[in-house]
């Protein structure tokens, strides 16, 4: 089938665009708030030169680290939540919710604590830069605390996606990011009579934000007694059975999404040994990349949460067709965005206070993202969306940590550590794990495997 006979399908599908749009908009604007969040924090403190970017950078791998340990937790959590709304089973989906939440406190003061007690020594697994280890660990020594309270608001927001409520989410994030921004400024460069408190300045507002941005959604979902408002008892009240069965759906999302993590940070252990203008290059390269690929992650979350309620309620043939048209849009749009991408990178580039060489680092680095777009956006789509939304959880974990573990992190090295090449090049060659990704993903979305009821026997 031709695209523009694809085009007409989904054109005709009223039902389904109004869904789409419904769910994916909202996701998309929080997932573009929060970029613009992480934007600002690095244009800020790119105010503060080079090293400075280089040791944030840094240091948020831990954070990153952790946020992957935890989109995990959630997002397999999501794939139950989504499918149980299609039968509409609340009292599952808060066991669900609650299992959810211990896992993913559990998480955070796993990465809180050695955050805290020995920033230094986790500082210097990433750079031998001793300027730059001295600033990353005054700001992952305060940012660590914002961790449980990220945690909570991640997983009360993958259940409220799951059961189609995500307005509230969005005008939540929103508060927080100018919480953040604002206090950002007072606090990093000492305004309105406070003292100048530069990185740590930065990390104090983010932790203020999230404890802002978790209270409130809390606040919320519980004035609002939906789905998500779910009682002590509730949280705790599940059998072995089901215990079992969102183990066996979630722990291989968790495998995959802190494995994969592990080993995106490896390659930061590459880069922090190319010097600080490769790191800075490739950290103003990777935060202006969210804003151009927030949209595609959001599409990809809402197809989980569309395809599981569909296939919850019995409908496969629909989640069937609705895949097909859901990769056409994130094929599509995928092209848009590279071609965007082209001609607005130089302006962007210019905002950022970098040597001339740094420049023209992240400039080759932004062609190579645009170069891979196509690939990257199908395997989001396809891994986030599509195979999770069945349980296919083993499948995608076996596609995202070999194309990490067994070409990414050998491209790094190879490139980085044996070829001694600039930075843009050991960016391409790490990416070529997306080429392996998109053959073998679409042999995988092809067999049809993802197609399934979890949760059809109960």
């Amino acid at each position: 089938m031709t695209i523009l006979k694809r085009l007409k399908i989904i054109a005709r599908d009223t039902a389904f665009v109004n869904k789409t749009i419904r769910i994916t908009v909202p996701i998309a604007l929080q997932g573009f708030l929060n970029t613009a969040l992480n934007f600002a924090d690095t244009l800020m403190i790119g105010k503060l030169g080079e090293t400075t970017i280089a040791a944030v950078g840094l240091a948020n791998k831990v954070f990153f680290v952790f946020t992957l340990l935890i989109f995990g937790i959630v997002s397999g959590s999501g794939i139950l939540t989504a499918q149980y709304w299609g039968k509409r089973e609340v009292a599952n989906i808060r066991r669900v919710l609650g299992i959810s939440l211990m896992l993913v406190l559990g998480g955070s003061f796993l990465f809180l604590i050695p955050a805290v007690l020995r920033p230094e020594l986790i500082m210097r697994i990433f750079t031998t830069s001793n300027e730059t280890i001295r600033i990353g660990a005054i700001y992952l020594a305060i940012i660590a605390f914002s961790y449980p309270f990220s945690a909570i608001t991640n997983a009360y927001i993958s259940l409220l996606r799951g059961i189609n409520e995500v307005k509230a989410p969005v005008i939540i994030s929103t508060i927080a990011i100018f919480v953040n921004v604002i206090l950002n400024y007072i606090l990093i460069f000492g305004k309105l009579g406070f003292p100048v408190l530069g990185v740590a300045g930065a990390a104090i507002a983010t932790v203020i934000a999230r404890i802002v941005e978790c209270g409130a959604l809390l606040f919320v979902v519980y004035w609002e007694k939906g789905p998500a408002a779910a009682k002590f008892r509730e949280l705790i009240t599940f059998q072995k059975d089901f215990v079992k069965k969102f183990f066996a759906t979630t722990l291989p999302v968790i495998a995959n999404e802190f494995m994969w993590g592990l080993g995106v940070t490896i390659y930061s252990l590459v880069y922090g040994r190319m010097g600080d203008g490769a790191v800075a290059a490739i950290t103003v390269t990777q935060t202006v990349e969210q804003i151009f690929i927030v949209i595609f992650m959001s599409i990809s979350n809402g197809s989980a949460v569309i395809l599981g309620n569909e296939m919850g309620a019995g409908h496969l043939e629909d989640a069937d067709e609705h895949a097909k048209n859901l990769i056409t849009i994130q094929v599509l749009l995928s092209f848009a965005a590279g071609i965007l991408a082209f001609f607005i990178r130089q302006p962007i580039i210019r905002l950022f206070s970098v040597s001339g060489e740094v420049e023209q680092f992240i400039n080759f680095c932004f062609i190579v993202f645009i170069l891979y777009l196509p690939f990257k956006m199908f395997n989001f789509i396809n891994i986030v969306g599509i195979l999770r939304s069945g349980g296919d959880t083993k499948a995608c974990l076996f596609l995202d940590v070999s194309g990490v573990w067994f070409i990414g992190i050998p491209m790094a090295y190879i490139g980085g550590m044996v070829l001694h090449l600039p930075i843009y090049w050991v960016y391409a060659m790490v990416l070529t794990e997306e080429i392996y990704k998109f053959i073998l993903g679409y042999i995988r979305y092809r067999k049809k495997k993802w197609l399934r009821n979890l949760v059809a026997t109960e």
